[in-house]
């Protein structure tokens, strides 16, 4: 059992690899998404973010590495669909997920409620937990440092109402992020070339998550098409 120093250790200058497969996408299985993991922890990945307490159960069958657990949930009303509410917060630690990612945007999560007044009650209700803030702004990002968020991911950046025209990766913010927080800093979204990858390293981020760019094959060739067409 890894401890929550362990489990920083291990990533620490070091890439995650997202496998996810939403369930319009060819790929969306936990057979695969098990197998695609296996693919990663060969090429060298030192950690996993899944989706759906299904696709992590798959995964920790194939490789023994940290995982960063989410649940996807689309609830009507709300543009918060990363691990939304307390709800999923429980599924993902009676999984027994390394690390719990969730938005930690300032939008209105499905009842109504902010990060800010959520997050206290999942802290105090499970304070052995690693969490991750996924956040889309440097101001997010301090408030979930400040709420008790053990690391920042630059994740929903490019992805929200107040970011959509930001080009990714988000150099700019992470790089600000990496100078002035206390908590290690993930750098996630839009990383799309091992090029890109290096520099954020260079800027001194603690890790980094890349998904599409590698586990996404519909979207890769999406990317070839365009370029010819």
């Amino acid at each position: 059992m890894y401890t929550n120093r362990n489990i920083l250790d291990m990533i620490q200058r070091k890439l995650v690899v997202s496998c996810q497969a939403l369930p319009e996408e060819p790929l969306h299985s936990p057979f695969i998404m098990g197998r695609m993991a296996y693919a990663a922890y060969l090429g060298g990945a030192s950690g996993i973010r899944a989706n759906s307490v299904d696709d992590i159960k798959e995964i920790k069958q194939h490789v023994d590495l940290p995982i960063i657990g989410i649940i996807k949930s689309v609830y009507e009303g709300s543009e918060v669909f990363i691990t939304p509410t307390m709800k999923e917060v429980d599924e993902l630690y009676r999984e027994g997920v390394d690390m719990i990612a969730m938005d930690a945007t300032d939008r209105r999560r499905p009842d109504g409620s902010t990060i800010t007044e959520l997050f206290p009650r999942i802290r105090e209700k499970y304070k052995d937990q690693l969490f991750m803030a996924d956040c889309s702004t440097y101001e997010e990002a301090l408030t979930a440092v400040e709420l008790g968020f053990d690391s920042i991911g630059t994740t929903l950046s490019g992805y929200t109402e107040a970011t959509k025209d930001k080009i990714l990766p988000d150099f700019e913010l992470i790089e600000r992020l990496v100078n002035t927080v206390s908590v290690p800093v993930i750098a996630e979204g839009g990383i799309s070339t091992p090029e890109e990858l290096k520099r954020l390293f260079d800027l001194g981020i603690y890790s980094a998550v890349v998904g599409s760019a590698i586990t996404r094959p519909m979207e890769i060739t999406k990317k070839f098409m365009k370029a010819v067409q």
